[in-house]
């Protein structure tokens, strides 16, 4: 026991190392994660509201940051310090976790500086309590968390970090996953792009109506005209996955990474038909 006890000790030393403070003198503050030892700092978007935050490091030492890119539908933002050699801390694969696996959550609660707080995975989901998200899926933990908790890790007992805490529902923190973070930070300021004017419009039986997006105009040289997409194409869903809201195909497009292959479900001339999109390393366009 005593061993476990060290073992645990050390990796909650270690995360804290790896958690900074951010400050903003008028709008106050809350966590961030050392993502990448080169200056590469990892928060919510919400807890960054100017672009010139200062961040304070686990040893006190106080850095100007800059805010290189933000996204407020994703609630993740980038920040970039002048300093090398940073304690980062070690990025886990938040595809593997297991409900019931112990976390930890780290960050700084009403002040207090690297605060520490354990419980275990809740759920893996595609949509949290309260119906929409803007992640496309959330961790869910059975986690005590507060105010300025909010930018900082989410880690798994090696000390992994698993997600970035962003919030509360019915008692559980959120967290947004790190293989999200990793496709955020992959993709850059670039938004992909499909290139088309859509209407929702319901589609199917009477009494099974489902959301459909109708295309009222593919513009050229888009990744919807390389597709082949048409005019009167209504997309369904997205590798079978059907649309809830209009907005649902933005969202699905942000988890999906450069070089990375899109199957959209479309109905043309009133028969299903699947059409195969790839997501380009370095699109030309630039918003979903």
């Amino acid at each position: 026991m005593t061993t476990l006890n060290d073992e645990l000790a050390s990796v909650a030393a270690a995360l804290s190392r790896s958690t900074v403070q951010i400050q903003d003198r008028r709008f106050g503050g809350g966590s961030g994660v050392i993502w990448q030892a080169d200056g590469v700092i990892i928060t919510n978007a919400h807890v960054i509201r100017s672009d010139r935050p200062t961040v304070k490091l686990a040893d006190n030492w106080v850095l100007d940051a800059v805010c290189t890119n933000r996204d407020r539908l994703q609630d993740l933002a980038v920040l970039k310090v002048d300093a090398t050699d940073l304690p980062a801390a070690p990025i886990g694969d938040s595809d593997t976790l297991r409900v019931g696996q112990m976390v930890f959550a780290v960050g700084n609660p009403l002040g207090i500086t690297n605060a520490l707080t354990t419980g275990i995975i809740h759920t893996v989901s595609s949509k949290n309590q309260t119906g929409k998200n803007q992640t496309g899926t959330w961790i869910q933990a059975d986690i005590r968390l507060r105010s300025g908790n909010s930018g900082g890790a989410l880690a798994d007992t090696q000390g992994k970090v698993i997600g970035i805490n962003t919030a509360i529902a019915g008692g559980l923190g959120l967290a947004i996953p790190s293989n999200i973070v990793e496709r955020f930070l992959r993709r850059g300021t670039v938004k992909p792009y499909l290139g088309v004017t859509l209407q929702p419009v319901a589609i199917g039986r009477r009494y099974r109506r489902r959301l459909g997006l109708l295309i009222l105009a593919v513009q050229a040289d888009s990744l919807a005209e390389s597709a082949g997409l048409l005019t009167g194409d209504v997309l369904t869903g997205v590798a079978g996955r059907g649309f809830t809201d209009i907005s649902d195909l933005a969202e699905v497009l942000w988890q999906f990474s450069p070089g990375d292959l899109l199957q959209l479900n479309l109905i043309r001339a009133g028969k299903s038909a699947i059409a195969q999109i790839q997501i380009p390393d370095k699109s030309g366009a630039v918003a979903a």
